[in-house]
């Protein structure tokens, strides 16, 4: 699916909708608006992001936030800040796939980077 073109989306409804690992929605100079979905007892996977500051935004499933030295639940309607140079990574503790959308400043992945799977993004 192409990056959208759209202003207005209705993106919790798009996240909870989402079953890719990873799929990019916009890319602009400054920010990018990514989907997430991670299978039960997958994660996101331990990172940094020098130059970037993240928000993760959880629209649905049960999840534990590291960030830094700092480890807590996360849910729906909860929001993880993630800033530049942090160390970070999101497991889905629960039952069903934790899903979330995400912003990047400045934009992380290439333009309509799509991966249905944490192994496909890892290739």
């Amino acid at each position: 699916m192409p990056e959208t073109s759209k202003i207005t989306l209705p993106i919790a409804r798009l996240a909870r909708e989402n079953e890719e690992f990873r799929k990019v929605l916009w890319t602009g100079d400054k920010t990018q608006l990514v989907l997430m979905a991670i299978p039960e007892g997958g994660e996101i996977g331990g990172e940094v992001h020098e130059g970037h500051d993240q928000l993760l935004y959880f629209v649905a499933g049960t999840g534990e936030a590291r960030i830094g030295d700092t480890t807590g639940p996360v849910g729906e309607g909860d929001v993880a800040i993630v800033p530049s140079g942090a160390f970070h990574n999101f497991r889905n503790s629960g039952s069903g796939m934790l899903k979330l959308y995400t912003t990047y400043s400045p934009p992380e992945h290439e333009p309509g980077t799509e991966h249905a799977t944490k192994a496909e993004a890892e290739d």
